[in-house]
């Protein structure tokens, strides 16, 4: 009996875990809260197989709230699937800023990189030209000054290390980190024809002339010791060569196969690039500033991290925020003075991509009152720092019942929908949990789509042992995410 009370046991909790799993998955936030409230061990529960969590499901669906919840709970932020992607990266992936402000903002380590190319947040949101996802992930890289833009275009040693952090990173070496075969973020994005990624990648201090190398494991079409020239013209995309080449890119760089970047495009019939690509310097075109530059988003982040920026909800305040009208001010704007909540602080630095220029230096945004230009947020007087409260870290064991006394085992399971008394032979009938909807595609269908630079898919094999024997092996598609034509599975 006593065998058969840790199955049961066992049971009960992997169900809740398929149940959390699915809640964040589709974005049901009362039902996460409350398996949660139930039994808060769930947040380590991960899927069979693909070992996606729940944190990576909310993630990859964009649901930040639940994402919250579960930061919350105490779940661990970098917790890995099978392929080393962390939930920061697959939120990336997908371009949902939202759930990438929340995981920076609780301090997500942006420096991961997965299991099969090397490749991390920063280069999953290149890829995919998610400029606002880009722009949040090096928030503590890039300072609040007003004289920022000046010292990056000057490309030196010295200006390059100003935005150092604590952890030892600087903005320099996270925007020319290489990945597989010595691809890096500025690679990606001209390759995909990102030209706003491009652009904001460029402006921030890209090397324009960084080449691949012929070591990685990823086949590459184009050849070693490309530029992201080359793979411009193989993306052929015109705006993105034509930024490339105004910002100083070499229009007689070979590869190791010896082409140029307009035998590239010859070789792969972009035949509308041959201008472009053998244009001479007198007849290169000057850029400006990428509007998707933010100055103040440094500022307003270490304000948040230090007094929050979910709680200041108040019923009664005699002076709201001007902008939502339901938070209490928190933070002032350098300049004019303007006062705002912490929340609308944050949102107005990370959707700000305006192309007209306010009264301010490039990477400032205009301030919603008064269209002055806001470089940097500063806290008021008045915002007090949190009170931080430490959580026990409990490992996740099979069931709550397993670790409590004997004589409170019975009334546990008396109020618990998903803990049945122990079963009386072998077998497990549905009818025993009727809380509990049992689904055989829960643990097969995660988003767990790795990234490549060739056009190449593969089917993986994911196999899940159920109670019930009938169940078959299902097979899913798994696609490497193609450097020109990316797809996605459907849940």
């Amino acid at each position: 009996m006593g065998y058969l009370s840790f199955v049961g046991n066992s049971f009960g909790c992997s169900a809740s875990g398929e149940r959390l799993v699915s809640a964040a998955r589709d974005g049901d936030f009362q039902e996460a809260k409350a398996l949660l409230e139930y039994n808060p061990r769930l947040v380590k529960y991960s899927t069979f197989g693909g070992r996606n969590s729940p944190l990576h499901h909310s993630a990859a669906q964009g649901h930040h709230e639940i994402v919250s919840l579960l930061i919350e709970s105490g779940v661990d932020i970098n917790i890995r699937n099978y392929r080393g992607q962390t939930a920061l990266m697959q939120a990336c992936q997908y371009g949902h800023w939202e759930v990438v402000l929340t995981l920076v903002l609780s301090k997500a380590n942006i420096h991961k990189m997965d299991f099969i190319n090397g490749g991390t947040a920063f280069h999953l949101a290149a890829l995919n030209g998610h400029s606002r996802c880009i722009r949040i992930l090096l928030a503590d890289y890039i300072p609040s000054i007003s004289r920022f833009y000046k010292l990056i275009k000057k490309r030196s040693r010295i200006e390059e290390s100003i935005s150092e952090s604590s952890d030892g990173y600087s903005l320099y070496e996270i925007i020319n980190k290489p990945a597989d075969g010595g691809v890096t973020a500025l690679h990606m994005a001209a390759l995909n024809g990102h030209v706003d990624s491009l652009h904001l990648l460029l402006d921030l201090g890209a090397c324009i002339n960084e080449i691949t190398m012929d070591d990685g494991t990823t086949i590459d079409l184009i050849g070693a010791g490309s530029t992201p020239l080359h793979y411009a013209a193989y993306g052929g995309n015109p705006h993105c060569c034509q930024i490339l080449i105004a910002r100083g890119a070499s229009l007689t760089a070979e590869n190791a196969k010896g082409w140029s970047p307009l035998e590239v495009a010859r070789s792969w019939h972009r035949h509308w690039l041959e201008e472009i690509l053998s244009a001479r310097p007198q007849e290169r075109t000057t850029t400006l500033p990428s509007p998707y530059l933010c100055l103040p988003l440094m500022s307003v982040v270490k304000i948040a991290r230090e007094c929050g920026w979910t709680s200041d909800l108040v019923s009664n305040c005699t002076d709201p925020c001007a902008v939502c009208l339901e938070n209490k001010c928190t933070v002032t704007a350098s300049g004019c003075l303007h006062e705002l909540c912490t929340r609308c602080a944050l949102y107005l630095c990370s959707t700000s991509n305006t192309t007209t220029k306010p009264n301010g230096p490039p990477g400032s945004i205009p301030c919603p009152l008064c269209r002055h230009g806001i470089v940097s947020f500063k806290k008021l007087s008045t915002t007090k720092p949190l009170v931080k409260t430490l959580k026990p870290r409990t490992s996740l064991s099979c069931c709550p019942c397993s670790s409590m006394p004997k004589n409170e085992i019975k009334t546990k399971r008396e109020t618990t929908p998903l803990c049945s008394p122990k079963p009386a032979s072998c077998s497990f009938s549905t009818q025993k949990f009727p809380s509990l909807k049992l689904e055989t595609n829960l643990c097969t269908k995660g988003t767990d789509t790795i990234s490549s630079l060739v056009k190449r898919s593969q089917f993986a094999k994911y196999s899940r042992s159920s109670f019930r024997k009938s169940i078959s092996q299902t097979k899913s598609r798994r696609s490497w995410l193609c450097s020109l034509n990316q797809s996605t599975d459907s849940w």
